[in-house]
């Protein structure tokens, strides 16, 4: 099984996949994308530029294809490169050659992975750790154009492969795990 989880900063991502971690033995994890491409020397959030994203996809293509029988949990998966690449083409700082890219490896990838845990924002606040934006207005960007690709209202060429795959995770961290846990033992 592949599970990617997805949504804006400060969704409570991390938190999940640690909890996840402390529960799933039989699973392997994937722990990031975007802080190892900006340890590489790539500006990353709302600095990011054609490069970053690149090797952001990169990294999603990789993770994405390393299912052997095995299950693995991706911190990130595609749906996050591409709504991030989404926001940084709409900012000018994306050609639309690499916005088209995520777009193609979003409805590629998409269809390989079982399901897509979406952490809803449920008013979490925005904490900072030092590498992720705390820009308020960039959350709420990212969390816009989520909400106008999950809840249908966005038209994405190849959406099919991937949209009936979200499961929303809302609550606490703990009625978020419940819910993992449900889905992951059916």
């Amino acid at each position: 099984m592949l599970l990617g989880f997805t949504g804006a900063q400060c969704t409570g991502k991390t938190t999940l996949l640690n909890m996840c971690k402390d529960s799933f033995n039989d699973y392997k994890f994937v722990n990031e994308v975007t802080r190892k491409v900006g340890r590489m020397g790539h500006v990353i959030n709302e600095q990011g530029d054609d490069m970053t994203q690149l090797f952001i996809l990169k990294e999603h293509l990789v993770n994405h294809v390393i299912q052997d029988d095995e299950n693995w949990i991706l911190d990130r998966c595609i749906l996050d490169g591409y709504v991030y690449t989404r926001w940084l083409h709409e900012q000018g700082r994306v050609s639309s050659w690499v916005l088209s890219y995520a777009g193609n490896l979003l409805s590629t990838l998409g269809d390989r992975l079982d399901h897509i845990l979406y952490t809803c924002p449920d008013n979490i606040p925005i904490e900072d750790d030092g590498g992720r934006s705390v820009d308020k207005q960039f959350r709420d960007d990212i969390i816009d154009i989520y909400d106008s690709l999950i809840n249908n209202s966005a038209y994405l060429p190849g959406r099919d492969t991937w949209r009936n795959k979200v499961i929303k995770l809302s609550g606490t961290p703990e009625q978020r795990m419940y819910q993992i846990e449900t889905l992951i033992n059916e």
